[in-house]
């Protein structure tokens, strides 16, 4: 007799579980000299789930299995594993038997209460058994979607499925480090592939089997340095004349305004303005990819800045988006293309043609006259300096423009005296000649000179002067407007100040480096010159390791060093929120700098959970605050507390006190006192954490919570509290407090009176009174959304006004980072995809354009990367949903997506080129090889060709020939 009969017999004849389970225990404890091919336990699960088949959906075979669990004979994991490979079997495709499997699985797992290594799988579990598993249960997936759909086991199926295969595919960490061969990671991720392409999958399972296929296909590697390499020689601007592959236009303002929209949209970050020489590599591919002529490519570059500059004047006078893009088209443009002109000639133009091309360019810019007096009938950027702003007088742009031309050296003075021969008097740099007025240079120039006694110093120049300690602050105000006014200016500033801050960090040098961040913090006008000519991820991860690092031990007077401290804080703390950097990879020469303590300050506030270092400050600034014998915070326990541990401490000083007070154990005056410190100087700027945290308490709470009410109210109410702890908070304050406040929220409140603390988020956020809302300017720090505005048909909508834009001749504007914070990847290029394929259908070149920007822009290394998301989980859907169509939208589908393949491909191959030799960086800043994208888009195309559109794309991209010669890697897939 074996395990299975006996369980057959057990069954048939009605024995109980329990005895069931006594007969097999003695069956085993008498057949110790086993030797069959299967262990026990595989046995016993086996004898039961073979029953399955001819008594389907049984619960007395359920309650088999769930007693051997439960006993211990049979351990999960093999139960798991028995009950997926049977599942393969096309004699288990009964619904109700799958899922009252799953069930068991699932039901035993939660039980145990242990993490799923450890009740899933076991402990050690080679990687390789680990991902068949995850195989076997993408299998029971499919086969639950391929049931008879409507069924209410089959519907139960494919949830308790999905939620198996999320938790199997936790168990694997993170994929990316899994040690597995090219063959295995290609087939789990063909799978993984083919199950996304069901549209029925549970929105829970999507994204983990998403981010799972992706991390499998770049495990699957590439040899694509070498290939790369060899394709670059392949290219030159003549292999672009396909209109397919390029712009195919000799006006095309749409990739323009795309590109010039990034570098602005992303100023502080990675590929954006700041970021000089990868924004020039950008600037370099969109040459090759367009196939221009240099003059067209300066012309069409021009004309776009000058349309996307008119387009942001309004009626009423200069907008700070208007402002900003005044300061990039003036003071940051030219500099870029001085940067371009020396590292970007294409091969085959001479270095005289090269040269003269911007100049021979000119004459079709300052023909638009229609843009050019919309921007003069405006004027400059707005502001004040107070008493002398009736001296500025409003420049004409053409002039302005070609004085920085002319600054540069991108022009030359006999080209300029050709176009305005009154130059010289109709413009001066009014900042320049105030500096030549004193007699000094804008920056510091490296002259050493000798002073008494015979001493080198450097000699300083203008904006050195203007932002010495020394100055007042109305002084500092006088100056931003000044400068903020004269964009010619503002590369001589960034300098200045980007010198200095990084100059303070090394030096830690605590006051000046005070100084810059306070000046950067409450005026938004020098942090956004700065942002347009330096890289400010750069500068945070400066400050990050100033904070890290810093030691007051060693300080003279650790009172004025720690306030000092607080204003570099608050800087990284608001401009990370700001530019949305939360995304950066801050590093510091090799050093990895983490803001996460910034992000988690106010998360935990419960002292018990403190231990150490952090237990041990909180006991000694517990006893400086809040006891009534304290005589207040003493330079020791300043020099004993780092700024991190500080900030994490802050909100669980807060929590502890209030606590204290509540249950009468701390006198109100006591806490007042001790809460008086925060608002001061020396703490204020640990707020943010602690008013992160008395939002989340008064929620939680139920906003029956008067003491952390009032606290709340005396900290945002505060005139000392600073605006970038306003600024942080406010759209946090203003969704826990709403207007108007819901009745059950109101009678929780009772008497307290919520309208100062909205009244202060309101004046944060720089609206003058409650119920207007900030309108979606992207250059501005925090947005509200309007009152009927939907996250899910956010981000539709954005594609659809770039669309919109295109199609009026407008200057374009889509910022794909946005997109992707209101939807995950794949539901963006789909949504994006389908309003492309619509437009497709009345003009395929301006979808075909927006789609090349969205897959081949660089952003930030922490983002997704688009192009191969796009080329191994969308393609694939859009190419099999072509086959449903009819013949002539079969066509025009199949044309629409050729263009958009040879064109993304294209322009991503020469951005590859434009940072391997002008930036020498070899990271694939697009997440793939694009050798390795060509070629394994030919195999997917040659595997699917059971469907005839996968076939006609593959015919119509093989009959390119430039295409073919670029990517001779996807020839040989052929």
């Amino acid at each position: 007799m074996s395990l299975i009969e006996l369980t057959r017999n057990a069954f048939q004849s009605g024995t109980t579980p329990r005895r069931w389970l006594e007969l097999c225990k003695l069956f085993i404890s008498k057949n110790l000299t086993h030797h069959g091919s299967q262990s026990p336990e595989t046995e016993i699960s086996n004898s039961v789930i073979v029953l399955f088949r001819h008594y389907p959906g049984d619960p007395t075979l359920q309650a088999y299995l769930r007693q051997a669990i439960q006993d211990g004979v049979l351990s999960l994991p093999t139960f798991l594993t028995t009950f997926l490979a049977a599942a393969l079997s096309p004699n288990l495709r009964d619904a109700s038997t799958l899922d009252m499997l799953c069930r068991v699985v699932l039901e035993q797992h939660y039980a145990s209460g242990m993490p799923t290594i450890g009740s899933l799988v076991p402990y050690g579990e080679p990687v390789s058994r680990l991902l068949n598993t995850i195989q076997n249960s993408m299998s029971l997936l499919h086969t639950a979607h391929e049931l008879p759909a409507g069924h209410f086991h089959q519907m139960q199926l494919t949830t308790s499925a999905s939620m198996l295969l999320v938790l199997l595919i936790a168990c694997l960490g993170d994929p990316a480090q899994l040690n597995i061969s090219t063959p295995q990671a290609l087939m789990h991720f063909a799978q993984a592939n083919d199950l996304l392409q069901n549209p029925r999958l549970d929105h829970d399972v999507r994204p983990v089997l998403e981010s799972f296929a992706i991390s499998l296909h770049l495990l699957a590697g590439d040899d694509a340095r070498v290939a790369r390499e060899a394709q670059i020689m392949h290219l030159n601007a003549g292999k672009g004349d396909s209109a397919i592959l390029s712009s195919s236009s000799e006006a095309d303002i749409v990739t323009c305004s795309l590109v010039l929209n990034h570098l602005i949209f992303n100023r502080a970050s990675d590929f954006g303005s700041g970021d000089g020489p990868r924004a020039v590599a950008i600037l370099a591919a969109l040459l090759r990819w367009s196939s221009w002529t240099p003059v067209t490519f300066y012309s069409q570059l021009l004309i776009s800045a000058l349309t996307c500059l008119a387009q942001s004047l309004s009626s009423t006078g200069p907008s700070r988006a208007s402002s900003i893009w005044r300061a990039f088209t003036i003071g940051r443009l030219p500099h870029l293309l001085a940067q371009f002109q020396k590292s970007a000639r294409p091969e085959g133009i001479t270095e005289t043609e090269w040269h003269s091309a911007l100049q021979f360019a000119l004459p079709a810019v300052f023909n638009h006259t229609n843009l050019l007096e919309r921007i003069d009938n405006v004027g400059p950027a707005g502001g004040s300096d107070t008493a002398s702003e009736k001296s500025v007088v409003a420049h004409n742009f053409t002039s302005e423009f070609l004085y920085q031309l002319l600054h540069v050296g991108l022009v030359e003075q006999a080209v300029v005296a050709i176009i305005n021969p009154n130059l010289p008097n109709d413009f001066h740099s009014r900042v320049v000649s105030e500096a030549q007025d004193a007699g000094l240079d804008l920056p510091a120039s490296d002259l050493m000179v000798l002073t008494r006694p015979r001493v080198l110093t450097v000699q300083q120049g203008y904006f050195e002067t203007k932002l010495s300690p020394e100055a007042s602050p109305e002084d500092i105000e006088v100056l931003l407007y000044r400068a903020w006014r004269d964009p010619c200016c503002h590369a001589a500033f960034a300098e200045v100040v980007e010198k200095r801050f990084t100059s303070s960090t090394k030096n830690v040098d605590t006051e000046t480096l005070s100084l810059v961040c306070k000046m950067l913090c409450q005026h938004e006008m020098a942090l956004d010159m700065l942002s347009l000519h330096a890289k400010i991820s750069d500068l945070v991860a400066h400050a990050l390791a100033f904070v890290e690092d810093y030691d007051c031990e060693t300080v003279g007077d650790p009172q004025t060093a720690v306030t000092h401290l607080g204003d570099v804080v608050l800087f990284v703390e608001a401009t990370i929120a700001r530019f949305n950097l939360s995304a950066c990879s801050f590093t510091v020469g090799e050093r990895q700098l983490d803001p996460g303590f910034l992000r988690r300050a106010g998360l935990s506030h419960r002292f018990d959970e403190l231990k150490g270092e952090d237990l041990s400050a909180f006991n000694s600034w517990t006893k400086a605050l809040f006891d009534p014998n304290s005589e207040g915070i003493e330079d020791t326990i300043l020099r004993a507390t780092r700024p991190k541990v500080l900030l994490k401490i802050a909100p669980a000083l807060f929590s502890h006190a209030i606590t204290q007070c509540v249950e009468r154990k701390m006198d109100k005056e006591v806490l007042s006192n001790g809460i008086s410190y925060f608002v001061g100087p020396l703490l204020n700027w640990t707020l943010a954490g602690v008013i992160k945290f008395l939002l989340s308490e008064i929620q939680q709470r139920g906003y029956a919570a008067p003491g952390h009410l009032e606290v709340l109210k005396t900290l945002l109410t505060s005139p000392s509290c600073p605006p970038a702890v306003l600024s942080l908070s406010a759209p946090y304050t203003l969704r826990i407090f709403p207007d108007p406040l819901a009745e059950h929220i109101q009678a929780a409140l009772g008497s307290f009176d919520p309208k100062p603390i909205r009244k202060a988020a309101w004046r944060a956020l720089g609206l003058p009174e409650e119920g207007q809302y900030i309108t979606a300017d992207h250059s501005t720090g925090l947005v509200l959304p309007t009152s009927n505005a939907h996250w899910s048909n956010q981000a539709r909508q954005l594609v659809t006004n770039a669309l919109s834009a295109a199609r009026g001749g407008r200057a374009v504007a889509l910022d794909v980072d946005h997109c992707l914070l209101l939807a995950p990847p794949t539901k963006f290029l789909a949504t994006l995809f389908a309003e492309l394929s619509l437009t497709a259908t009345m003009d395929m070149d301006v979808p075909r354009r927006v789609a090349t920007f969205v897959l081949t822009m660089p952003r930030t290394p922490r983002t997704p990367p688009l192009l191969p998301i796009f080329f191994h989980l969308v393609l694939p859907s859009l190419v099999a949903a072509a086959d449903q169509m009819s013949a002539t939208e079969q066509a025009m589908q199949v044309e629409f997506l050729v263009s958009v393949v040879s064109s993304a491909l294209t322009s991503a191959l020469h951005l590859e080129r434009a940072m391997l030799v002008g930036c020498g960086e070899e990271r694939l800043v697009l997440g793939q090889s694009v050798t390795a994208l060509a070629r394994r888009l030919a195999g997917d195309l040659r595997r699917r060709g059971d469907g005839p559109s996968a076939g006609m794309v593959l015919q119509r991209l093989a009959a390119i020939q430039p295409f073919v010669s670029n990517f001779p890697a996807f020839a040989a897939e052929l």
